[in-house]
């Protein structure tokens, strides 16, 4: 690497990295909220963090302000806020009542998490533009646990949860955050004006519905995200076989 190169990608740009410490800021306060037992508060901290870590890339995107410095700060703040944080959210919500498997549970979704950014990070130097996600990104999955807390309150049943479902789900995620399920990803947008038109009133009614129920659609929206991964490696799986299959019926077909 050449010394201009080294000073671009060494360079602190305050803009973006503000986005990026509020997220910390977000995630750090969560964590003080799950020690007093506010879960609704810490649940909604880590989405406004998701919400600071979506802007923090954008902002550098849009100003040119892009450098290897403000990846690594988004990484290790990314640990905090959608490792850590949902990590003690879910252990001290529902998951200490379960003793070693509930702490286990914990710790896995948090080292998970860790290996999730660094296979992203290495993903990122291999790679200038990587169009999908491999495995579910941990803001997703942060997001998930969150959305969680948040409908469990919404249907009046935010203290002592202990339902084993929410063990069940804490393991998916982390498998999910490691695994090589392929998720779309929405930082690039098509610029084609039929189809930023249509991407402009699919937002619109989406933020519509967003803000009618907040607690129920976001644990939806999760849901859906989360699910997409297994389910579109599952059809790109039979579409696999559907071909190989009409190929060999081609084959002897022709053969005969």
């Amino acid at each position: 690497m050449s010394l201009e190169n080294q000073e671009i990608s060494t360079k602190f740009h305050p803009l973006p990295c503000l986005f990026t410490i509020a997220s910390l800021f977000c995630g750090f306060y969560s964590i003080l909220a799950c020690i007093r037992g506010d879960y609704v508060l810490a649940a909604t901290t880590i989405l406004i963090a998701a919400v600071f870590d979506g802007l923090d890339g954008r902002v550098a995107r849009l100003t040119g302000t892009t450098s290897t410095f403000g990846m690594e700060l988004d990484s290790l703040c990314d640990m905090v806020s959608f490792g850590v944080a949902p990590g003690l959210l879910a252990y001290f919500w529902a998951l200490e009542p379960y003793g070693r498997y509930g702490y286990l549970a914990a710790f896995l979704y948090i080292a998970t998490t860790c290996l999730r950014l660094a296979r992203f990070n290495s993903q990122q130097s291999l790679e200038s533009s990587p169009k999908n996600f491999t495995g579910l990104p941990c803001p997703a999955a942060a997001g998930m646990i969150s959305s969680m807390v948040l409908f469990s309150s919404y249907l009046g049943i935010e203290q002592d949860v202990k339902h084993i479902s929410v063990l069940l789900m804490v393991y998916v995620l982390s498998y999910l955050m490691v695994s090589n399920h392929t998720y779309l990803s929405f930082k690039k947008t098509n610029h084609q004006r039929g189809r930023s038109f249509q991407l402009i009133v699919a937002s619109l009614l989406l933020f519509i519905l967003v803000a009618a129920e907040p607690k129920v659609m976001l644990f939806v929206l999760g849901l859906i995200y989360t699910a997409s991964g297994p389910f579109l490696g599952a059809y790109k799986r039979i579409a696999v076989i559907r071909h190989r299959q009409q190929d060999k019926f081609q084959a002897k077909n022709n053969h005969q």
